[in-house]
């Protein structure tokens, strides 16, 4: 896979963990312990995408 198409892949990951992080903080019965692991989650792509594009 080349660079731009890794990127382009995180990037949609990354948007997707936002939108059920969005999602899971409206819900009222939204586990916190599941937030917290999406959070995590999507910090570590976006370390990875900055990464990819610092090279």
């Amino acid at each position: 896979m080349s660079l731009y198409g890794r990127i382009s892949e995180l990037s949609a990951k990354h948007r997707h963990l936002d939108e059920k992080i969005a999602s899971e903080e409206k819900s009222p019965s939204g586990d916190a312990l599941v937030i917290k692991d999406l959070k995590r989650q999507k910090l570590r792509i976006k370390e990875q995408l900055q990464h990819l594009r610092a090279s």
